[in-house]
């Protein structure tokens, strides 16, 4: 096996070159991309010659696939592949990918189609290294936490902000409510690696009052998004970037003056999350199963 690892930062990410995604994987290639992943939470792969249902078919090494949103439309023809378009939404906010339902994907593809000439970056957080950050009494507070997650907010934009457009984009997207209860320090089900599982989905601490509940969740978020946590990948067209989404927030950096930025996205159905104690998160309303199967 021609696999090469090559670290991108001390905490986060690395660039994995040797490996033709164009073509089916060996087993042997897929565990060594499964282990850089739980290792790195953030792999920067070429795509050159990839298609939407190379894409497809290489996410699929890892699990059973999603379709592309529960509530946001996919691109025509691929139902498991969502637009991540400028001109559809800009997700320059912190987050994990779709954590507002019961079983999250555990890993995110995105492939770059169009980059724009400067800015455009993807910021991407490891959790795990947040919660070894965390000072022993508030690691030991976060254990104890549980945290509402819900796709029904209005992402901290000022409403003379929101246009006419951006009012239709957040009524697609909240055209289903979904809330679900996530454990605030959720166990990584192959590690065993305890990360922060919080990002902007997270509206408030089970227990807590709106107001306490953002004093605790930005005092969390705050460790997660310190600098030496965080990997900025600057885009080059054909580039496929993977990432663990049980285990990293990341964040779309709106810097590039309204030019074109597209790139295409596939998830990776993932596990219902659990606690230190081994309990299990628990939805509080909608049903994403039209969107997500569990892994097992």
């Amino acid at each position: 096996m021609s696999l090469e690892i090559t670290k991108l930062t001390a905490r986060i990410g690395a660039r994995v070159s040797g490996v033709d995604l164009t073509r089916p994987l060996a087993p042997e290639e897929v565990a060594g991309i499964r282990e850089a992943l739980n290792i790195h939470k953030a792999l920067v792969l070429d795509a050159r010659g990839l298609d939407d249902a190379g894409q497809q078919a290489f996410a699929r090494h890892f699990g059973d696939l999603t379709t592309a949103h529960p509530t946001v439309g996919a691109v025509d023809g691929a139902p498991n592949v969502l637009p991540v378009d400028s001109e559809r939404g800009r997700a320059n906010h912190w987050h994990t990918d779709v954590t507002f339902v019961l079983n999250p994907p555990q890993a995110t593809s995105l492939r770059s189609l169009t980059v724009p000439p400067y800015g455009g970056e993807t910021l991407i957080a490891n959790a795990g290294a947040a919660y070894r950050d965390l000072p022993e009494p508030l690691r030991r507070l976060a254990d104890t936490l549980w945290a509402e997650h819900t796709n029904d907010y209005d992402y901290a934009v000022p409403e003379e902000d929101v246009d006419e457009e951006k009012a239709a984009q957040r009524a697609r997207f909240t055209s289903i409510t979904y809330r679900t209860a996530h454990p605030v320090v959720r166990v990584h089900p192959l590690t065993g690696e305890r990360g922060l599982f919080v990002g902007g989905f997270a509206q408030r601490v089970v227990g807590l009052s709106a107001g306490d509940s953002r004093k605790v969740l930005e005092l969390l978020q705050s460790y997660v998004t310190r600098p030496e946590n965080v990997l900025r990948h600057r885009w080059s067209e054909d580039e496929l970037v993977l990432f663990d989404n049980r285990i990293t927030q990341h964040y779309a950096v709106d810097n590039y003056d309204g030019l074109p930025r597209r790139l295409h996205r596939v998830t990776v159905a993932g596990e219902v999350p659990v606690g230190l104690e081994g309990k299990e998160s628990y939805a509080i309303e909608g049903d994403a199963s039209h969107y997500t199967p569990v892994a097992a």
